[in-house]
């Protein structure tokens, strides 16, 4: 296939997926190397953005991802009549800072830092499914560990969590308003919340 071809056969394979595609399953699709994958994925990344078509291509950790773009959310929801997604409360952002930021982590490492029990709140954060179990810690009782999951990227537009912002605030949290988006440290500007090849989404 020539590069035309090859953009639009790797646009046909996100585009059917609905989900994250690893780069490496492309290239074995495409039967080409890791970096004109690359270049052919950041190249479509730009196009939608500078053109602002309806929807948007994200890197998640090693994978991409079709979306639709975080402007058109509000007629997404009227087309599809869509109820918007409940907010996430003060506690829930609290303990899912803490276990953006120190994960893997137990419950009560959790509660340690917060100063209450934090059960219920982890319990609705698995239920959304911005974080998940991943092993238990080798000590007495092996309580489990948790960490944020691929979802908890894509809904607050994050491509890896080195994206985090450095600056936590001086309170120890990092800045996400009451609207569960991340705000810039610096600017206090508000990061647009966004989901899969859905709808973007308030978290």
């Amino acid at each position: 296939m020539d590069r035309k071809e090859l953009e639009s056969a790797l646009e046909a394979i996100l585009f059917a997926s609905g989900e994250p595609v690893q780069v490496d399953r492309i290239c074995v699709a495409l039967d080409i190397d890791r970096p004109t994958v690359e270049q052919l994925l950041q190249k479509l990344m730009d196009y939608y953005a500078y053109e602002r078509r309806g929807i948007r291509l994200l890197k998640i950790d090693d994978s991409w991802q079709l979306c639709s773009a975080p402007d058109y959310a509000e007629t997404i929801r009227k087309a599809f009549e869509i109820r918007k997604p409940a907010k996430l409360s003060q506690p829930a952002l609290e303990v899912l800072t803490i276990i953006a930021y120190y994960q893997p982590t137990t419950r009560a490492y959790v509660d340690q830092i917060r100063g209450v029990d934090s059960s219920y709140t982890v319990g609705l954060l698995l239920d959304r499914g911005l974080i998940e179990e991943c092993g238990r810690l080798q000590v007495p009782g092996r309580p489990r560990q948790y960490r944020t999951t691929k979802q908890f990227l894509r809904a607050f537009h994050l491509s890896s969590l080195k994206e985090l912002p450095d600056d936590i605030g001086e309170d120890g949290q990092m800045r996400l308003n009451e609207a569960g988006e991340v705000v810039d440290p610096i600017g206090d500007t508000e990061a647009p919340a966004q989901t899969d090849a859905g709808e973007p989404e308030d978290v």
